[in-house]
């Protein structure tokens, strides 16, 4: 076998361990319940806020614990834990991404949040050439 043979198939098998290695570590996107089946498991869960539910922050006691409530795509409620200070205008989002693991039935632990913000711009304001555009989401 020629010393390029080898090379090609140690590259190759490189390649594949990268790819497989990969995938079985991606979160995937699920709701409440489907992670709730897996508690060991990290899932990134998309949502909106709770309507009429507190949001608990409290800077001067426990800056790195802000926990509310949130509904998931099938409208199921959560409380979630985030071990991280509130983000700023968190009440104005529209849509939030948690990514994290359940610890019970009824709690979701997230390590990190994603949320989309209201645009500045709404359709009236917006000049010709932006309204035909698409941009893409910032999710």
């Amino acid at each position: 076998m020629k010393t390029i043979h080898i090379v090609i198939i140690i590259l190759v098998v490189v390649v594949v361990g990268v790819v497989i290695s990969t995938i079985s570590d991606s979160s995937t996107y699920v709701s409440f319940s489907q992670a709730a089946e897996k508690p060991t498991k990290e899932f990134h869960v998309i949502g909106t806020l709770s309507p009429g539910r507190e949001l608990i922050y409290d800077a001067e006691n426990n800056p790195n614990e802000f926990i509310f409530y949130m509904l998931d795509q099938d409208s199921v409620e959560r409380k979630i834990i985030y071990h991280n200070a509130k983000p700023q205008d968190f009440e104005r989002s529209e849509q939030v991404v948690i990514i994290g693991s359940m610890l019970n039935d009824s709690v979701f632990e997230a390590k990190s949040l994603l949320l989309k913000c209201p645009s500045k711009y709404n359709d009236q304001e917006q000049p010709e050439t932006f309204k035909e555009q698409s941009f893409g989401s910032t999710d």
